[in-house]
């Protein structure tokens, strides 16, 4: 049967397909921007035919509606990332939340986890029979490898990417052709002057950490977007990172970003998936500068660490005097997750001259609290340890923690924490017997 006609054998409505999902099943669904939106949907639909199905994945950008209160019984969320459509629901009690790095996910699906049923979307296939998992490869096309049963959705929307990022029809089992525009982030950027402008400082900080020919790990948000403004003078950047969104366009355009002093992936821009607009999506369309994997390459700190010059670039919620930080909760609350923090500043330690910034602006909930502070809030996890973190940078400069004793880490915080904090953060130091 040559992969047409299995293609064809393969065809079918997302009605029929959902029905392989039996209850007590554990369902992954493809991450983020990506998520088969029209296969959850009637998944959901379908709900009264469940009981206790696991609906399992990373960050959600859909609905989420199987966290609904009518869906209790039918399914049971668990989260290895959380997003706002799920966060009170893990944090009431009502889904479950399993803490995982990034890198680990496709193992711990594979081994720990095993899926029954994967949810995924793809591009239509090629003149060989291979679809593109297109904007998500991270943890999507490992557990499409291993899941017992895969439904793809093959949306004509999804750009075909290069990489390691195909798949067969022969590896598919149901098919449904339905054509919906992909999710796109949206920024929700703050108009308040005064957080534009400290934003702004931050990033002009962190920017000038970053020398030419560095190989560059930025998220999405403010912090990234404002980095990138100030980079349009540098030479000869690298990208390897888990995602990136549109704000890498102009500097790929103007051969800022080229790849060129890269060991590994020469010339390449090497992500794990994407977030951003349609814009974004059409410029990584059969694009061979931009290459595609899964997490476990792009996250494992042994691979990132075999490039030069790393710069890697994360946030957090807060920061304590000796140097800890937590990225994922607020006191014992469930925020988000690690994602990749840990195994980018891990990859930029083992790189020659790498460097790891978490940068966050001084405070938060509007300047009514300082995000450095003596001690974590009770409850809080620790994302990234005292012993891994390296720089870090706010609106008031940077602090180099490497190396330094609990007593020097301690005066470089305060010293870049919000003016209105510094007093108070002194006598708490002078408490703690570090002073």
């Amino acid at each position: 049967m040559n992969w047409q006609d299995e293609y064809r054998s393969k065809l079918t409505t997302a009605d029929i397909a959902v029905q392989a999902i039996k209850s007590g099943n554990r369902v992954a669904v493809g991450h983020n921007c990506a998520e088969p939106q029209h296969l959850v949907k009637t998944m959901v639909a379908h709900k009264a035919e469940y009981e206790n199905v696991e609906v399992t994945h990373m960050l959600p950008m859909g609905l989420s509606e199987y966290c609904l209160a009518e869906c209790t019984g039918h399914f049971i969320h668990n989260a290895i990332f959380i997003g706002s459509a799920t966060r009170d629901v893990v944090n009431r009690g009502q889904a479950r939340f399993t803490p995982c790095f990034f890198r680990e996910l496709p193992r711990l699906y594979r081994e720990d986890i095993p899926v029954d049923v994967m949810l995924c979307q793809l591009s239509p296939p090629d003149e060989h029979g291979y679809c593109s998992f297109g904007i998500s490869v991270d943890y999507t096309k490992p557990v499409a490898e291993s899941a017992k049963t895969v439904i793809a959705q093959i949306n004509r929307h999804m750009p075909r990417t290069c990489g390691n990022a195909l798949i067969h029809v022969s590896e598919l089992d149901y098919i449904v052709e339905h054509d919906e525009p992909l999710i796109v982030y949206r920024s929700t950027k703050r108009e308040n002057p005064g957080f534009a402008s400290g934003i702004r400082k931050l990033g002009n900080y962190c920017a000038e950490l970053i020398g030419d020919g560095a190989c560059l790990q930025l998220g999405i948000g403010d912090i990234p977007d404002s980095v990138l403004q100030f980079l349009t003078h540098k030479k000869d950047l690298g990208i390897h990172t888990e995602m990136f969104s549109d704000g890498v366009i102009p500097l790929i355009r103007s051969g800022v970003i080229n790849g060129s002093r890269k060991n590994i992936n020469k010339g390449k821009v090497v992500a794990s998936f994407l977030m951003g607009s349609r814009k974004l999506y059409d410029f990584v369309n059969n694009n061979p500068t931009v290459e595609m994997y899964p997490i476990d390459y792009t996250n494992d700190p042994y691979i990132i660490g075999q490039n030069d010059n790393v710069v890697s670039i994360n946030s957090c919620l807060q920061i304590d005097l000796l140097g800890q930080v937590t990225s994922e909760t607020i006191g014992p609350l469930q925020y988000s997750g690690v994602g990749g923090q840990v195994d980018f500043i891990r990859g930029a330690s083992r790189s020659k001259n790498g460097k790891s910034i978490i940068a966050a602006a001084s405070t938060a909930a509007d300047g009514s609290h300082s995000r450095i502070v003596p001690y974590l809030d009770k409850g809080a996890v620790v994302t990234t340890t005292r012993n891994d973190v390296h720089y870090i940078v706010t609106e008031y400069g940077i602090a180099n923690l490497r190396g330094k004793s609990v007593r020097e880490r301690a005066l470089a915080l305060i010293a870049i924490a919000h003016p209105a904090f510094r007093e108070r953060l002194m006598r708490h130091c002078k408490k703690m017997t570090l002073l």
